[in-house]
Formats: structure tokens, C-alpha cells, sequence
């Protein structure tokens, strides 16, 4: 596996996105059947994403939580349900593995709104370090891992509004999707071998 990819290389990679099923969570009584899923999980991909703030000092409550397998992907409008304990469970439980990139932040800001001890969550950019592979940001993970690129374009929009747009349902959940993906990618993949290489001196046999 390759340690890094350069901008110029990303760009000619296929763009790829989420095709499972999106649901979209958003009031109470839409919980129940998602939280029985992803309790049977043992991996999944998870995100959040939050209004962007443009003015210094400025900063909103988290927006949507993202959790993801392979091929379903579950988009949780925290502002508009809150935290329940169902979701906490989840977050809470060391049996179902959450993996993600950069999620140090994104447990904070969910710990923010009702605090909870985090467990099994698995950061990639730590994990990648054992496979050599020198670049971090999920994009370039998903290219050096999976072989396409995701797009960014969605980031910076309004994660509060009325209703998300069809745009941002997809970015929510191939950023969850991918992390999935890369994660039991890197599960059949050897670590990267360190072979330390020791000179040999042949000794002068004295008389």
C-alpha cells in the first residue's frame, strides 16, 4: 500500500459517493428501527458535521450525526432531537466499533450536549501509522485505501437548515460510509513490515 498521494494524482482518481440506503432520523418516533440495526453492528462508520461559523469566536451545537456500515447509513438531526439515550448506548458501548477520522472533536462536541464516557471508537489516523501511509485527511485516505476520492464540496453549508438537501444527505453519509469501509479495507491488509537492516563486519582472525 502506498504511503501517500498527491494532489495531482487524487485529482485523477473517480469520484465516488455513498449509493446504500440514507434514513434520516429527525424525530423520536424514527428512532426505534435504527437503533435496532446498529445495535447488531460490530462496525460502523461515524461523523458529525456542524454549522459553519464565519464570524471569529463564533460556534454552534454539533448538527447531524452520521453513522454508517457498508450499505446503510443513518443521518441523526441532533438539533432537532437532542442526544437520546438510545444514541448514548451506542456511543457508550465497547461492542460496536465507531471508526472515523479526526473524531477527537467530534466526541466533544457530542459530550457537550449530554456527557457520556466514550468507548470503542477507533481514530484512522492513528491506525493508518501502522500501514506507513503518511496522509491523514479521509480524502486521501479513501484514495489510498479504496482507490477513489470523495468530494468536500458539501462541508460548508448550513447543517441547521429546515430541510438538507439531497447534496448533503449524500456528503453526510459517505463520510460515515467511507471511514467504514477504509477501516475493515485495513482489516485484510498486512501492516507495514520494518525490516531493520544490521551491517555485518567479518572479523580478522587474530593469530
Amino acid at each position: 500500500m502506498r504511503k501517500s498521494i498527491s494532489n495531482d494524482e487524487l485529482a485523477e482518481l473517480p469520484l465516488s459517493s455513498f449509493e446504500g440506503v440514507i434514513h434520516l432520523i429527525e424525530q423520536p418516533e424514527d428512532l426505534d428501527k435504527a437503533l435496532k440495526y446498529l445495535n447488531n453492528q460490530v462496525i460502523i462508520g461515524f461523523d458529525t458535521e456542524t454549522r459553519p461559523a464565519f464570524k471569529k469566536g463564533q460556534v454552534f451545537p454539533v448538527s447531524l450525526l452520521q453513522l454508517a456500515t457498508s450499505d446503510q447509513a443513518f443521518l441523526f438531526r441532533i438539533n432537532k432531537i437532542g442526544l437520546p439515550a438510545g444514541l448514548i448506548k451506542i456511543l457508550t458501548s465497547p461492542n460496536i466499533l465507531k471508526v472515523g477520522a479526526a473524531i477527537r472533536d467530534d466526541i466533544k462536541i457530542l459530550q457537550r450536549i449530554v456527557p457520556f464516557k466514550a468507548s470503542g471508537f477507533i481514530e484512522l489516523q492513528d491506525l493508518v501509522k501502522d500501514y506507513g501511509i503518511e496522509n491523514f485527511s479521509l480524502k486521501k485516505l479513501s484514495a489510498i485505501v479504496l482507490g477513489f476520492k470523495i468530494s468536500k464540496s458539501q462541508r460548508l453549508t448550513n447543517w441547521d437548515a429546515d430541510e438538507l438537501t439531497e447534496q448533503q444527505l449524500i456528503y453526510g453519509a459517505t463520510d460515515a460510509w467511507v471511514a467504514c469501509d477504509i477501516y475493515k479495507q485495513l482489516l485484510i491488509t498486512p501492516k507495514q513490515q520494518v525490516v531493520i537492516e544490521t551491517e555485518v563486519v567479518e572479523g580478522v582472525e587474530e593469530d
